[in-house]
């Protein structure tokens, strides 16, 4: 009896199956027509429901692999959107007219993509291009300053022979364990104790070493054979000459992953510029966006703009290097 029934329900699987996806996209054309969230709601459950009655009726194994993958795109999609959809609001925002930014329903694009008077007003309200060349001055600081002390720490470890080398790095990653806001006292101290506090200075020494870049490094100094040492070695090479004519070439691509995630964090630091810098004309760009959402109050569409002048440099950077992020840190993670 069961066995019929099944039989007589298969021909119906695939119309069920149908019918339910049709609910599914139903639910956001629902939403978009003004219609209730329930009555959204209610169609993607009940799709749902019927996508997999009807799998289950049909039996059709081309049908589930399609589901399979259906829904997977589906997921991928909506994280997408999640993910960027944030970023696109700010960016049209920041060209909205402050008619079209207090709209409801809200408009998805603007009117004129080259309005372009948020970025002048807001420009004139604060000095966004001194935050700029201050950030600007600080990444490069504190790039090249990190990327010198990392190479010659990376060296050091994983070439050099000296007693308790080991445990000496062992004691170093160890470090990576304690949180920033611990190290913010005794560096807050320092830095004012030294007299460099309100200054460009103090957003770069507390940050001129990394033992994570150093450690990224060491793992891919490790993996260039030894018999490429020696043979420098034998040929009258100094390690000083080895380190900049030999490995450093070899090492280009965890080099530059380290470069592009130390500019990445110096040009995003926030809390840190905040505690030492007092004076409006050593303010970063984060610091500067802090204090000018103070400042402007509930023009929205000054904040999108300021906004975007502070985010768009570095997903830029991210979007044009992220190939090369992950292919560094993945060799810098695997020794051999």
């Amino acid at each position: 009896m069961n066995e019929h029934h099944q039989q007589a329900s298969r021909p119906l699987g695939f119309p069920v199956y149908l019918l339910g996806w049709a609910l599914i996209l139903g639910a956001p054309a629902s939403l978009a027509l003004g219609g209730a969230r329930a009555l959204a709601l209610g169609l993607l459950v009940g799709g749902a429901a019927l996508v997999i009655l009807g799998l289950g009726w049909s039996r059709s194994y081309p049908l589930k692999k399609f589901t399979a993958h259906t829904v997977r795109y589906l997921l991928l999609t909506a994280g997408l959107v999640i993910m960027v959809f944030p970023f696109y609001w700010m960016i049209s925002s920041a060209f909205k007219t402050p008619g079209e930014i207090n709209l409801f329903p809200p408009t998805i694009a603007p009117k004129n993509w080259l309005n372009f008077d948020n970025f002048y007003i807001a420009f004139e309200k604060a000095p966004f291009a001194r935050y700029f060349l201050n950030s600007i001055i600080v990444m490069a600081g504190s790039v090249s300053v990190t990327a010198l002390t990392t190479i010659l720490a990376a060296f050091a470890f994983s070439r050099l022979e000296f007693p308790g080398r080991e445990v000496i790095f062992s004691l170093l990653l160890s470090m990576m364990m304690v949180p920033f806001e611990m190290l913010v006292i005794t560096n807050y101290q320092t830095i004012v104790k030294v007299g460099l506090n309100d200054s460009l200075w103090a957003l770069v020494l507390p940050f001129i070493s990394s033992i994570f870049y150093t450690y990224i490094l060491r793992n891919f100094f490790q993996s260039i054979p030894n018999g490429l040492y020696w043979s420098a070695r034998v040929d009258g090479c100094s390690n000083w000459k080895y380190l900049w004519k030999v490995m450093v070439p070899i090492a280009r691509p965890s080099l530059v992953t380290i470069i592009l995630l130390n500019a990445l964090a110096s040009w995003n630091s926030f809390m840190w510029p905040l505690l030492v810098i007092k004076s409006d004309l050593n303010r970063t760009l984060p610091f500067g966006l802090y204090t000018f959402t103070t400042e402007v109050g509930a023009n929205n569409e000054l904040l999108m703009a300021a906004s975007s002048v502070v985010v768009l440099p570095m997903i830029l950077l991210f979007l044009f290097a992220r190939k090369q992020i992950v292919r560094g840190v993945a060799r810098g993670g695997i020794k051999g």
